[in-house]
C-alpha cells in the first residue's frame, strides 16, 4: 500500500456533499447523493462498488463531463482550491487534459486508431504545453520511456492495432500523465487485462507515484487491487457512501455489511466450492426512483433489523479515520468471519467414473495475414494456435484451464465444441468419438457439448423472449413439441435461481448477471454431459461472480455435470476446479489437482500467474515476479522451451535450444528442465 509522499495538508481535490441529478422522463433523478471525499497531491483513493453503485458518474461530475441531461444539483467539487462546479463549459476546456486527466477502461475506445502512437503524445503536449513538433516528438519519446514502453522508438510509429492490450493502456497513461495533471481520473484501467499484465500496470503506477504529485481517484470493483495500489478508500452503494477509510482498515475491520458483503464474494486462493458456497449478496442495486424509506442496503442486508427499515443511517466516524453508514457497526465488529478452506477429493477418486470428454493431442493452426511481400515471395506463414493438447474430463468433475490471452484456451474450447476444425486429434465424448466439425456431428452427439460464452449479449437474440431463446434448443437439441416448451422453460429457469416469469421478457430487460444465469439455462436445455464455460464471469460484478460460481456448483452437484472453465482469473478457477491446467502458447506446461497448482513446485509460468494475483489484503506479501513483454506470436514460435524468452528461472542453453520434458509427482506434472526438488527449494524461499 502507497504512502503519501507530500506532508502537505493541502487536499488536490476535494468533494464536499456532492449531489448528482438527472433529469428524466419521471422527472429528476438523485443518482448520487451528498457524497463528500477528499485526495491528497500523490494519493490514490479508491472507489469500489457493484455496476450501478454511481462509481462512474461521480467521476463524470468531478471534471464536469456528465451527459446533457445530468447536473450538479448539489454541493461543490474543487480542484487545488477552485470550485469547478462553478466554472463555465469554456473554462472547463482549459482544465480538462491539462489538470485534470481520464484512463479509460477500454484504451481501444480512447485511442485514435488512424493516428500513429507518438503522434498522439505529441499532440496532447503541442496543444496543452505550447511546444513544437520537433519538442512534442521527443516528448512523447521520454512518455513511452516513462512508462516503460519496450522499443518506445518502434511503437511511437504503430497503430493501434499493432499493439497489445497492455501496451495500448501504457500508451494511454502516457498521454493521461503528459501534461503533468493535478487530477488523474483512472476508471477500471485492468479490468479488461490478464493477471499479468495488470500486475506490471500496477506495479507502473505504484512507480509513477513517486515521480508525480497527481492525486488519483481509481475506480475498480476488484478490492484485490485497491489493496495493492490504493490508501484509502471509499466504498459506494446505489449513489451513497457506506464506509470510508485507510485500506488496512476498512478491508480488515468492514464495519458495513456491503463492506463485507463484496469482500466475501470474492473467491480466496486457499478455499474451494468443497469448503462451502461463496457469500454471495442477494438481490440487486435499488433504482434511483425505487430506493428503500430507510438504510438503502437493508433489502439486501443479512444483518438489518426492524428499525433499518425506516432510519436512514449516515457516515459517522466509528474509529479515528474511520467513517461507516451502519448503525449496527459495533455487532458488526463482534462477528468473525469463517473461512472453510475444503480440499478437492484428489484425481483418484474420480478414476473410477465414466469419463465424459477424452481429447488427445488436439492440434489446431491458422493461415496468418500475408502481406505483400509475403505473398510475392510465395511464404505460407500459418499461427499453431493450439500444439498437441490432451485434456481427460470424468463425469461431475471440473477442469479449469488458464494462461494468458493468446495462449489458446478459447481456440481449443472451440475444436472440442466443433466450432473450430481441429487439424489432428482425438475428440471422445462417452466412448463415441466426435468428427471434428459441428455441422458433422449427428443430433444425438451435438447436445452432449454445450457452451456458455463471456458475453452474454452476443450470444442471446435481441428480439427474441428469453422462453424463444431457451426453446429453440429445446426443440432442436430435445427434441420436444410446441406445447412442452413453457413448462420445460420454466423449469429451467428455476434451476438457475430466476423467476418464472423471466420467459417473457426480452434481454435487454435482464441484468448482466441474469443473461448469464439463461446463457446457462440454455446450455441445460439439452441435457448436455459437458459444459464449456469460456470466461463466464470476467465481465460481471464480483457479487454476481460468486452467485452464479455458486449456481455452477450446485448443479454440478445435482446434475452430475461436467465442466471446463476457461478463466484468467486464477482465485476463481481454484475455487470451482477439481484438476487445473496450465496452457502457454498452444501447449499444457503443468497441470495437476489444485492443491498441486497453488502450492510449490510450480513452474515458472504457473509461478508468475500465482505471483500476479491481486490479493484484497493490504497486509499480504507476494513474490514479485514479473512477465515482461507479450507472448510470443504463435507464427513464430521460440526453439527449445517456448517459455524460455520471459521466464525469470531460465537455465541457459538448455532452456534455449531443448524441448523439456515431463517431470511427475504422484498426479502432477511439469513440462520443466529444471528439476522439481530444485524448484521446490527455490520457491519455498
Amino acid at each position: 500500500m502507497p504512502e503519501n509522499p507530500d506532508n502537505t495538508n493541502a487536499s488536490v481535490l476535494k468533494v464536499q456533499n456532492l449531489t448528482i441529478t438527472y433529469d428524466t422522463e419521471k422527472g429528476p433523478l438523485d443518482t448520487v447523493r451528498n457524497v463528500s471525499l477528499e485526495i491528497g497531491p500523490g494519493e490514490v483513493y479508491g472507489l469500489v462498488g457493484e455496476s450501478g453503485s454511481g462509481k462512474t458518474t461521480l467521476a463524470l461530475a468531478i471534471a464536469r463531463y456528465l451527459a446533457a441531461n445530468g447536473r450538479i444539483s448539489g454541493g461543490s467539487v474543487q480542484l487545488a482550491g477552485a470550485d469547478l462546479s462553478r466554472l463555465s463549459k469554456s473554462e472547463m476546456r482549459h482544465i480538462w487534459g491539462t489538470k485534470i486527466s481520464m484512463v479509460h477502461q477500454d484504451p481501444n475506445s480512447a485511442i485514435n486508431p488512424s493516428i500513429p502512437m507518438g503522434d498522439q503524445i505529441a499532440e496532447m503536449a503541442q496543444l496543452h504545453m505550447n511546444m513544437s513538433k520537433r519538442e512534442a516528438r521527443e516528448y512523447a519519446l521520454e512518455m513511452l520511456v516513462k512508462v516503460r514502453m519496450p522499443d518506445p522508438k518502434s511503437v511511437a510509429k504503430r497503430y493501434a492495432h499493432q499493439l497489445s492490450g497492455g501496451m495500448l493502456q501504457r500508451v494511454l497513461i502516457a498521454i493521461a500523465l503528459s501534461t503533468n495533471p493535478q487530477l488523474l481520473i483512472m476508471d477500471e484501467p485492468t479490468t479488461a487485462l490478464d493477471v499479468t499484465t495488470e500486475a506490471v500496470i500496477l506495479d507502473l503506477i505504484g512507480d509513477l507515484l513517486t515521480e508525480s504529485h497527481s492525486a488519483i481517484l481509481y475506480i475498480t470493483h476488484n478490492l484485490g487491487v485497491v489493496a495493492r495500489v490504493c490508501r484509502r478508500v471509499g466504498v459506494l452503494y446505489a449513489g451513497e457512501l457506506m464506509e470510508e477509510g485507510d485500506v488496512s482498515h476498512v478491508l480488515k475491520d468492514r464495519l458495513h455489511p456491503y463492506t463485507r458483503g463484496l469482500l466475501g464474494s470474492i473467491p480466496r486462493i486457499d478455499t474451494s466450492k468443497y469448503g462451502g458456497h461463496l457469500t454471495a449478496i442477494p438481490g440487486f442495486i435499488p433504482r434511483p426512483y425505487q430506493l428503500p424509506a430507510g438504510c438503502i442496503f437493508a433489502p439486501r442486508c443479512a444483518f438489518a433489523q426492524a428499525d433499518c427499515s425506516h432510519e436512514r443511517p449516515f457516515l459517522t466516524e466509528a474509529k479515528t479515520g474511520h467513517l461507516t453508514a451502519c448503525r449496527l457497526w459495533e455487532t458488526l465488529a463482534a462477528v468473525p468471519e469463517t473461512v472453510k478452506a475444503g480440499e478437492s477429493p484428489g484425481l483418484d477418486a474420480y478414476e473410477g467414473r465414466p469419463v465424459i470428454l477424452d481429447a488427445q493431442n488436439i492440434r489446431k493452426s491458422f493461415a496468418a495475414s500475408r502481406s505483400v511481400s509475403s505473398v510475392l515471395k510465395g511464404e505460407h506463414s500459418r499461427v499453431q494456435a493450439v500444439d498437441d493438447m490432451s485434456i481427460r474430463v470424468y463425469s461431475g468433475f471440473t477442469v479449469g484451464i488458464v494462461g494468458e490471452s493468446g495462449c489458446g484456451k478459447t481456440t481449443f474450447a472451440r475444436c472440442i465444441a466443433g466450432l473450430e476444425e481441429a487439424d489432428s486429434g482425438e475428440i471422445v465424448v462417452e466412448k463415441r468419438q466426435l468428427p471434428y466439425s459441428v455441422t458433422k456431428r449427428p443430433s444425438n452427439l451435438l447436445k452432449k457439448i454445450q457452451m456458455v460464452f463471456q458475453n452474454p449479449n452476443a450470444s442471446l437474440n435481441p428480439h427474441h423472449t428469453i422462453e424463444q431463446s431457451i426453446g429453440r434448443s429445446l426443440a432442436l437439441l430435445k427434441n420436444i413439441s410446441r406445447k412442452e416448451i413453457p413448462t420445460e422453460v420454466r423449469g429451467l429457469l428455476k434451476a438457475v435461481n430466476l423467476p418464472e416469469d423471466y420467459g417473457q421478457r426480452l434481454p435487454h430487460e435482464l441484468s448482466g448477471g441474469e443473461k448469464q444465469r439463461v446463457a446457462i439455462a440454455r446450455a441445460l436445455a439439452a441435457e448436455p454431459a459437458l459444459v464449456i464455460c469460456d470466461e463466464p464471469i470476467s465481465s460481471l460484478d464480483v457479487s454476481v461472480q460468486a452467485s452464479l460460481i455458486n449456481l455452477l456448483a450446485d448443479l454440478q452437484m445435482c446434475e452430475e455435470i461436467s465442466y471446463l472453465f476457461i478463466s484468467h482469473d486464477l482465485a476463481a478457477v481454484r475455487y470451482i476446479s477439481d484438476w487445473i491446467v496450465v496452457v502457454y502458447l498452444g501447449r499444457v506446461w503443468e497441470e495437476g489437482s489444485p492443491e498441486d497448482i497453488f502450492s510449490p513446485p510450480y513452474h515458472p509460468y504457473t509461478e508468475a500467474l500465482l505471483s500476479a494475483i491481486p490479493i484484497p489484503d493490504p497486509d499480504a506479501r507476494q513474490e514479485q515476479i514479473r512477465l515482461h513483454g507479450s507472448v510470443p506470436s504463435a507464427v513464430d514460435i521460440p526453439p527449445g522451451c517456448r517459455f524460455h524468452t520471459r521466464c525469470p528461472r531460465i537455465l541457459g542453453d538448455i532452456c534455449r535450444q531443448k524441448d523439456p520434458e515431463w517431470q511427475s509427482s504422484g498426479f502432477h506434472h511439469i513440462r520443466c528442465h529444471i528439476p522439481l526438488e530444485r524448484l521446490r527449494e527455490m520457491q519455498d524461499r
